[in-house]
């Protein structure tokens, strides 16, 4: 099992966007764990790919940080595709999009930005093994996203 939790879907995921990030995305549906749970997106201003990957940033930053008890929240949160497909079967068109996502504890993160401050520039901070070990300390994820595109073709 994995260690975050698959958010629940209300199917008020405009108001729960707009409450946590501040931000209005024209969607509907659930959180996109699967095709039958897909994330509708009824239109856009940006390009399809880019509000994608808005939407999907925001699933894993809900999943691994705001849902969190404070001492198990992960910070430093980037996602980049891994692959996509567009399926079309009779009236519905979906995207299939799979991502990479790194991230590390926020409590870890923090001492290694606090460790990078106080040694950048000293004879004996050997930056190289600095940044193997912030390496070795990310967590990834593969995850699968599932969008149904109503209004965006």
């Amino acid at each position: 099992m994995s260690q975050f939790d698959k958010l629940k879907s209300d199917n008020n995921l405009q108001e729960i966007i707009k409450t946590a990030f501040d931000t209005d995305l024209d969607i509907s549906g659930s959180w996109g764990y699967t095709e039958a749970l897909a994330t509708i997106i009824h239109s856009s201003d940006t390009p399809l790919e880019q509000f994608e990957h808005i939407f999907a940033s925001m699933r894993a930053y809900i999943e691994m940080n705001m849902t969190q008890e404070k001492e198990k929240r992960y910070g430093s949160i980037n996602l980049s595709e891994i692959s996509r497909e567009r399926i079309i079967k009779e009236t519905h068109i979906y995207d299939k999009v799979i991502y990479k996502i790194t991230a590390m504890r926020e409590d870890i993160y923090a001492s290694f930005i606090n460790e990078y401050k106080e040694g950048y520039g000293k004879d004996d901070f050997d930056l190289s093994e600095h940044f193997k070990r912030r390496e070795d300390a990310t967590l990834i994820r593969e995850v699968t996203h599932w969008f149904e595109i109503h209004a965006i073709v």
